[in-house]
């Protein structure tokens, strides 16, 4: 009776050197690849986006140039205000989140880089086989054993060890695009999440310059509550003479000293908005609470000249939002590529070398070096459902991208013409509310030498004096309102990040 040789084991095949010809290797996956093909229909599913014609200019302006092309450092032109900018780009806690998305997207794109080479491992593996006395291994080891040929280290011990050291490796050969699609989607997003940081920066640029604006209408208020309550003061004083000269009744001395009381309490009210403004400030600078230093009043300031829009592709351009949503649009366009080819066949290359003995004195035997090679082509069949799935969902999230970047655009159309008209009608506003705050102004003069002569009750001199005050606060809420619209104007044509 022939006994079977020691290599005839399946147990001692895995030990041995298995290098298929390349040739034999590609026309067995040639075969394979044919039939897979023949199963596998790429679905083809085209996304059309109305095209809408973008306005060639903002409410009529022709510029060629815009406030967005300035620095901010520059724009605001305040030393107190661009102080507070540079403390908040600095600390900011939403600007570091921002950043650490960043390097998140950084991170996946360097992940899926790592997909289009081959992936080798280190192995030390060991590990141990007992083999039924009915099986092929069990019986070939068995009757290897009783081999010639096979003597000392050669003989199978049962149970039977299985020691490897040595390195692994896989590979998946990009024959359609995939993986180099992918890395593709990675690096746009990169980019996406670089311009969410812009995004971030001129919208925290905008918010602190809206709550300087505000402290600085704040105090405005309060200088204009302090005027008025040194007016109501010298005017409660002299209707308190005049009532000792008999002229006026009691009932006059209560009216002005009202009126003082509830000036008073405005003045308080105003200097808490300005504690709370500086606390929300403080925030959006990265730190705790303290007084924020900043300039005069908006009393003192002149109103912003005529704002220069540009055109709108240049919004287009510079809108960090924008080319975000561009950008995010894009990488989901390439994810359907990528969906599309997960139908197609996979070439994998799988491959190892090292020492492999079930011995450990023979482990470093140059005889035990062992190597192998594989190649394979795998393509979805009965989990083309998956696959599918897969796809539908890559397009619904393009449509998705495509829908959000049509509307960050009209978003920002919206905005501009919004701040435009409003930075025009509250100039408007402003310039007559100041005509109507002098005239009122002399309307208190003249009713205070009226109530003095006794051609005027002092009825007429508490009129006069509320209305100016109630003129001089809704002039210097119109400014704040004026100084917030080219503010968020020039946020809105995409200023603020450089």
């Amino acid at each position: 009776m022939e006994r079977p040789s020691r290599i005839n084991s399946p147990r001692n095949r895995s030990n041995t050197i298995i290098i298929k010809p390349l040739h034999q290797i590609l026309a067995q996956g040639s075969i394979a690849c044919l039939l897979f093909l023949s199963s596998c229909q790429l679905p083809n599913t085209v996304i059309k986006s109305s095209t809408r014609p973008v306005p060639v200019t903002f409410r009529g302006q022709s510029d060629s140039a815009g406030i967005a092309g300035q620095n901010w450092r520059t724009f605001f032109a305040d030393p107190q205000l661009t102080q507070l900018i540079d403390t908040a780009l600095a600390g900011n806690l939403d600007l570091r989140v921002a950043t650490q998305r960043i390097e998140m997207a950084r991170a996946s794109f360097n992940y899926s880089q790592g997909f289009l080479a081959p992936q080798v491992n280190a192995v030390a593996s060991a590990g141990v086989d007992r083999y039924g006395r009915y099986t092929m291994t069990g019986v070939g080891n068995y009757d290897t054993n009783l081999s010639d040929n096979v003597q000392g280290n050669q003989l199978t011990p049962t149970p039977t060890p299985d020691y490897f050291l040595g390195a692994r490796s896989t590979w998946e050969v990009d024959i359609w695009g995939k993986l180099r699609n992918r890395k593709k989607a990675a690096y746009i997003r990169l980019l996406a999440s670089e311009k969410g940081r812009h995004a971030v920066i001129t919208g925290l640029v905008a918010e602190i310059a809206r709550h300087y604006y505000a402290l600085l209408a704040l105090d405005g208020e309060l200088e204009i509550l302090q005027k008025n309550i040194d007016y109501q003061q010298n005017a409660l004083t002299l209707v308190r003479i005049q009532k000792e000269a008999g002229r006026v009744t009691e009932l006059a001395v209560q009216q002005f000293s009202a009126q003082l009381l509830n000036t008073r309490s405005r003045q308080g009210q105003v200097q808490q908005q300005i504690v709370e403004n500086e606390n929300q400030l403080n925030r959006l600078l990265g730190r705790y609470p303290q007084p924020i230093a900043r300039g005069n009043s908006l009393q003192a300031r002149e109103l912003p000249g005529q704002a220069l829009t540009g055109i709108p592709a240049q919004m287009l351009i510079r809108r960090p939002d924008i080319r975000q949503a561009e950008l995010d649009l894009q990488a989901a366009n390439i994810d359907i590529d990528v969906a599309r080819a997960e139908f197609l066949p996979s070439l994998n290359l799988t491959a190892y070398v090292g020492l492999n003995a079930f011995r450990t004195a023979v482990l470093f035997n140059p005889m035990s070096i062992a190597a192998g090679l594989l190649g394979s082509l795998s393509a979805p069949i009965l989990n083309r459902r998956f696959v599918k799935a897969n796809y539908q969902q890559s397009v619904a999230q393009s449509r998705e991208s495509l829908f959000r970047y049509q509307q960050t655009i009209l978003t920002g159309f919206s905005e501009v013409s919004t701040q435009l008209k409003g930075v025009e009608n509250y100039r408007t506003v402003a310039e007559l509310q100041a005509q109507e705050v002098a005239v009122l102004e002399q309307a208190v003069s003249t009713s205070n030498d009226l109530f003095r002569s006794g051609y005027a009750s002092y009825l007429e001199v508490i009129t006069a004096q509320r209305s100016v005050l109630e003129a001089e606060l809704a002039l210097i809420t119109t400014k704040q309102s004026q100084f917030l619209a080219l503010t968020d104007l020039y946020r809105a044509l995409g200023g603020g990040w450089e």
